[in-house]
């Protein structure tokens, strides 16, 4: 008798734990169907604080000024002038922040001895803000690209140095000793072990770097520049043209979203062996 009713409990256990679809499809597509909500709410408050503290234009504009002085530097090239000269910057000195950071950590995390002696001095170094050092570098290498490039190098160095160094020394040294015992050179362990391994915690880093490259090239451009966005935000400010203000912090907020969803979509086609949620 209870041999006859213990498949038919299975089943019924089974059938209750199986999950209900329409709650499958929400989870889904609830991040996609929340980030609307909040522009709209975002945007609700912003015209509630307008009319609750009757602020004027130059103090703080409405989503409608901001919208048409968007258009209207779109239509006379001005933002995309700006936008291509801080774009220049973050790309190049993401680039070779990243690709130095990598090198040194990648160096550090193979030999102790010499990351105990550095690590004391970059970690100094990053004590220092960056927005003191920028008028040094504005000084020494002069208001053009190479300064802005330099403090971008500055600010996206550390996170992707000490993500390199623990993603390399997160390798499983079991696969070490297997890579050994195949006879494996040392570009082949660096390739097919080491890389695909620490990839995803220098993804990690990346993400972080790639949001600050963006604030390196605007903090250089706010201490000396002739272009850019960072320059937009400053000469806008001192003409009281709040609603510029806020049309080039807004491409400063789209420009990063833009490099975030590119390492991610970057990180997920590299990774794509790995399970993702």
């Amino acid at each position: 008798m209870i041999e006859s009713i213990q498949p038919s409990l299975r089943q019924l256990i089974k059938f209750k734990l199986k999950p209900v679809p329409w709650r499958q499809h929400w989870h889904k597509h609830a991040n996609i169907l929340l980030m609307p909500l909040v522009l709209i709410l975002f945007i609700s408050t912003w015209y509630l604080i307008i009319w609750v503290g009757d602020y004027p234009k130059f103090i703080l504009p409405s989503p409608i000024d901001v919208t048409s002085e968007f258009h209207k530097t779109i239509m006379n090239g001005t933002l995309w002038r700006h936008a291509q000269v801080t774009l220049s910057e973050i790309f190049t000195g993401l680039f070779f922040g990243v690709m130095i950071a990598t090198i040194i950590g990648y160096i550090l995390a193979k030999n102790s001895s010499l990351e105990r002696i550095i690590a004391p001095y970059i970690v100094a170094s990053q004590a220092i803000p960056t927005v003191a050092i920028a008028p040094l570098l504005i000084i020494w290498f002069g208001s053009g690209k190479m300064s802005k490039v330099l403090i971008c190098m500055l600010i996206v160095f550390f996170p992707a140095l000490v993500n390199t160094i623990v993603g390399i020394r997160s390798v499983d040294k079991d696969l070490y000793d297997l890579m050994h015992s195949l006879k494996s050179s040392w570009w082949q362990t660096f390739t097919m072990l080491e890389i695909p391994s620490a990839l995803p915690v220098l993804f990690g880093g990346l993400k972080v770097s790639v949001t600050l490259s963006v604030i390196g090239a605007v903090v250089g451009e706010f201490v000396g520049a002739d272009a850019g966005l960072g320059f937009l935000i400053n000469q806008a400010r001192g003409l009281f043209n709040t609603p510029l203000v806020f049309v080039a912090i807004f491409s400063l907020v789209g420009i990063a979203l833009i490099l975030y969803g590119l390492v991610i979509m970057m990180e997920r086609w590299l990774l794509r062996w790995k399970a993702y949620s």
